[in-house]
């Protein structure tokens, strides 16, 4: 019975062994992924894929203005780029670009100097532009832009 004993002894103490450096091995790789993360080191999934973003700059646009009651003729030049959610966005903007620049020129005239002088002004003309360039193109596709990026704005 000792024998027995004993048998039954060393496979306890084994278990609590084994039990025992898995809980530490676990703890060791939780801590360590919670200091990655305090530092900023680990970056989240979701984040990495789209860690990426895909700019596509635009020839720079000169437009004549409406004019208001006491102005004359204004001129505005604005360079944009645009910000797009994927590689099939940019390339519908890519092939049909002369069907955007038309879009962007057609929105950009109706617009007057002291519409697009103030910040509010800007602000509304980047919405109008992503629903200008969010109109489908063909076949119900149409390019997705989260953003709209000033390189230059000159109101003249």
């Amino acid at each position: 019975m000792s024998q027995k004993m004993n048998v039954t002894v060393v496979i306890i103490l084994s278990l609590i062994a084994l039990v025992t450096s898995g809980m530490a091995a676990f703890t060791w790789m939780d801590l360590k992924k919670a200091r990655q993360q305090a530092h900023g080191e680990l970056v989240p999934a979701a984040l990495a894929a789209h860690a990426q973003p895909l700019f596509m700059p635009l020839e720079a646009f000169t437009v004549s203005l409406q004019p208001d009651e006491h102005e004359n003729d204004r001129v505005l030049y604005v360079g944009l780029t645009l910000r797009l959610q994927d590689e099939k966005s940019r390339e519908l903007v890519e092939a049909f670009l002369p069907e955007f620049r038309s879009r962007l020129l057609m929105l950009f005239s109706t617009h007057t100097a002291a519409s697009l002088a103030t910040s509010e002004g800007k602000a509304l003309l980047v919405e109008q532009i992503k629903q200008v360039l969010s109109k489908q193109v063909i076949d119900g596709h149409s390019p997705v832009v989260t953003n709209v990026l000033f390189n230059a704005f000159i109101l003249r």
